[in-house]
């Protein structure tokens, strides 16, 4: 650490800057089968066994259905002054489409206003992966119908929170919905298809490009803002015959979504692997280009490939960097990474404004007792934090339009394949019994907020 980076204060950024933390419904609410709410693939994938870790399932999860007043509490605590959450499309549609689920509006209708009474800017995320089950047995994103549901779904849900919703955010890393979930199949619906995958992709971003206008006619905020949210990783060659192979891995894990949004296009270097399968239509690409009013950026690690690991699955073996540290998920912590992503996106592709959607990391928390109560130290995780926080500083003074900055996340929750195994949180959350205990990060953030 350096001197710079221990006096890093609020101060540092500006004055209008956001910050958050950011959850997902799926990861958080439990009450699965409460208030109408219908199957998600999610519900479908965790009940298969073998899918997740220990078998486990997000039916009961952090219970924020019915503890989200308790939740905002501690957000209000921390000191934050935004925060980023996921609305459950089949708590809205349990089948999808058709006719809304009123109980289930109501509950985000009740959340913006707990969020609005604690002066919280309210970020919501129309699309956190948890499809409704009853369009996947329709086909899925790999059908092109999906794509006009969930604009659909975007006009039911913004004409209700319209009035009060600063950040509309599309999609949640869409890339991970396509890829691992039907290519890899480490997530649901856990398919394995190249033209799967692709097609889910290209409607995807399809279904974002439709949302947009809707959204945008039935805000009613004058400072409401639109855009998607996509996952990075920073890319360098693992060794000094890499080089191609970081292009081609930039190109998938990268520029897949992120040039159609802002170019029109899909990566050159792709074209031999997916232009086969691109279900395009006439002014499809139009539509996915639809100007955004800022790109949320997900970043957690830097990979170094050095080797395929499967070519037709476009997976890499990466190099480990024997002088960096890495989290409990196998991720190397690489601040620099962010700063140059960050940097890159102003430069080559005009983003007009950025906000770090997700950043955080897991390590193995322990709680422990002392004279105090019920604690956690976790120096590693605060660590991170700081020297990510002092990476977009950093590039704020590069020239890098950064509006703000989303921590994952809030809570310990429910991590997708890995189930309860992986804490992210800056609170830790007792699965028996539902304490919230604030880690020593989450004591860090508040201090540093109140600077």
């Amino acid at each position: 650490m350096t001197e710079q980076q221990a006096g890093l204060s609020r101060t540092d950024f500006p004055d209008n800057f956001i910050w958050g933390t950011a959850t997902a419904s799926y990861q958080i609410e439990g009450a699965v089968e409460e208030d109408g709410r219908g199957p998600s693939i999610w519900d479908t994938f965790s009940h298969t066994p073998g899918k997740t870790s220990n078998g486990d399932t997000g039916d009961v999860a952090d219970n924020h259905y019915h503890l989200y007043r308790r939740d905002v509490a501690l957000m209000r605590q921390i000191g934050l002054n935004g925060y980023r959450f996921s609305i459950s499309w089949p708590r809205i549609l349990p089948e999808g489409r058709g006719q809304i689920n009123q109980k289930g509006l109501d509950f985000y209708n009740r959340l913006v206003d707990e969020l609005a009474s604690n002066n919280i800017l309210p970020f919501a995320t129309l699309y956190h992966w948890d499809l409704p089950q009853a369009l996947q047995d329709k086909g899925g994103w790999a059908n092109r119908d999906t794509a006009k549901y969930f604009a659909d779904y975007a006009d039911k849900v913004s004409r209700k929170l319209g009035d009060r919703v600063k950040g509309w955010i599309t999609l949640n890393e869409p890339w991970v919905a396509a890829v691992l979930g039907n290519l890899t199949g480490e997530h649901a619906p856990g398919l394995s298809s190249m033209e799967t995958t692709v097609r889910a992709a290209h409607h995807l971003l399809l279904g974002h490009g439709l949302a947009l206008p809707v959204l945008r006619e039935n805000s009613q905020r004058a400072d409401a803002e639109f855009g998607a949210t996509l996952s990075f990783n920073y890319v360098e060659p693992g060794d000094d015959h890499s080089e191609e192979l970081a292009i081609l891995k930039d190109a998938w894990d990268n520029r897949f979504f992120l040039d159609p949004l802002f170019k029109k296009n899909y990566p050159e270097e792709l074209a031999g692997i997916i232009n086969q399968y691109l279900p395009v239509e006439p002014g499809d690409m139009d539509i996915i280009g639809t100007p955004v009013d800022f790109l949320g950026v997900n970043y957690y690690f830097r990979t170094l490939p050095v080797a395929y690991e499967d070519k037709a699955k476009l997976t890499f073996k990466q190099r480990k960097n024997p002088g960096s540290q890495y989290t409990a998920m196998g991720w190397e912590v690489y601040p620099e990474g962010l700063r140059n992503l960050l940097v890159r996106f102003h430069k080559d592709y005009n983003v007009p404004k950025l906000y770090v959607t997700e950043n955080g990391a897991a390590f193995e928390d322990r709680l422990q007792q002392d004279q105090s109560g019920a604690v956690v130290h976790d120096p590693d995780r605060l660590n991170y934090l700081r020297d990510h926080f002092e990476a977009a500083r950093q590039a704020i003074k590069d020239g890098a339009p950064l509006a703000g900055y989303f921590v994952w996340s809030l809570l310990d929750n429910f991590e997708w394949a890995h189930g309860y195994s992986k804490r992210f949180g800056i609170v830790y959350v007792d699965y028996q019994n539902q304490q919230r205990v604030l880690k020593d990060s989450g004591k860090w953030l508040q201090q540093f907020l109140e600077k």
